[in-house]
């Protein structure tokens, strides 16, 4: 939404780095209105939805602000520096625990007082009695607690990237993968996944059995391969994986015959697992 025709409609916004668009943050966008946006504040730390990958997770339009341009603003500069931008904004949304401002000084008292208008603080958000909250996801990511980072998020944590060659290993000799980077994004502990997968921007996602990390019975290089449950699928340019639940560890296995009778058990799991799943 970078139009100033646009921007001068927005009445109210809300504010915040909104990295993983999780549960917590779907709640401040709930509060905008029709003529409502999103304001991200953008750290360069984003690895959940890193970029533009935020606008997949909404329907309301987002305006990017790079951090250096407001870290240095009083409260008073950054009302200014808002209003600016949105000559009718009425109405902020901001969560419990915003700051702003140099070494984060302000909240969102100082910012009420400074703007004069309504700002809506929107309280905490908890999942199973724990609060929501990007750094909780990253965690649970790290342990390959997809299950867990995903109720925080409120869907499924997904990754995407261009579709790259791999080692050819997999057609000939085990199942057939698609080999995907995926600069930007944080990945889940090493290990394999049941996960979904849509291939070349398709609607329709695909059942399917995820590997991330180093293959140690193979090359030993690190990999983000998926092998897609409903038959000989060609994805030629970019896929999008989303994790469901992780099956196991990343394991070394004897021989490829081990690796393969591995692979069929894996295959039989990721089914069961996203069998329940609309897809």
């Amino acid at each position: 939404m970078k139009h100033a025709t646009a921007l001068k409609k927005v009445d109210a916004v809300a504010i915040g780095g909104f990295d993983g668009m999780h549960e917590g943050h779907q709640h401040l966008f709930n509060a905008l209105g029709e003529r409502g946006a999103i304001v991200v504040v953008e750290t360069g730390y984003a690895n959940l939805t890193p970029g533009r990958e935020r606008e997949h997770f909404t329907t309301h339009p987002i305006v990017y602000l790079p951090l250096d341009e407001i870290r240095m603003l009083d409260d008073r500069g950054f009302v200014d520096y808002l209003r600016e931008r949105f000559p009718v904004l009425s109405r902020i949304v901001v969560g419990y625990d915003f700051r702003f401002g140099l070494d984060r000084k302000f909240s969102h008292a100082d910012l009420s007082k400074a703007f004069g208008g309504a700002v809506q603080v929107i309280d905490e958000v908890t999942v199973g009695g724990e609060s929501v909250h990007s750094h909780k996801i990253r965690a649970k990511l790290i342990i390959g607690d997809v299950a867990g980072a995903n109720r925080f998020l409120g869907h499924n944590y997904t990754v995407r990237g261009d579709v790259v060659r791999g080692q050819g290993i997999g057609k000939k000799e085990l199942v057939p993968t698609v080999n995907m980077l995926t600069n930007g994004f944080l990945l889940p502990k090493e290990g394999v996944y049941a996960s979904l997968a849509r291939l070349d921007g398709e609607e329709h996602y695909h059942p399917a059995v995820s590997f991330v990390g180093h293959r140690v019975t193979t090359d030993g290089s690190f990999a983000v391969e998926t092998h897609v449950l409903d038959g000989e699928i060609v994805c030629k340019e970019r896929i999008d994986v989303s994790f469901v639940q992780r099956l196991r560890g990343n394991e070394k296995f004897a021989s490829l015959d081990a690796l393969k009778e591995q692979i069929g058990r894996d295959i039989a799991a990721a089914r069961k697992a996203v069998g329940r799943l609309e897809l």
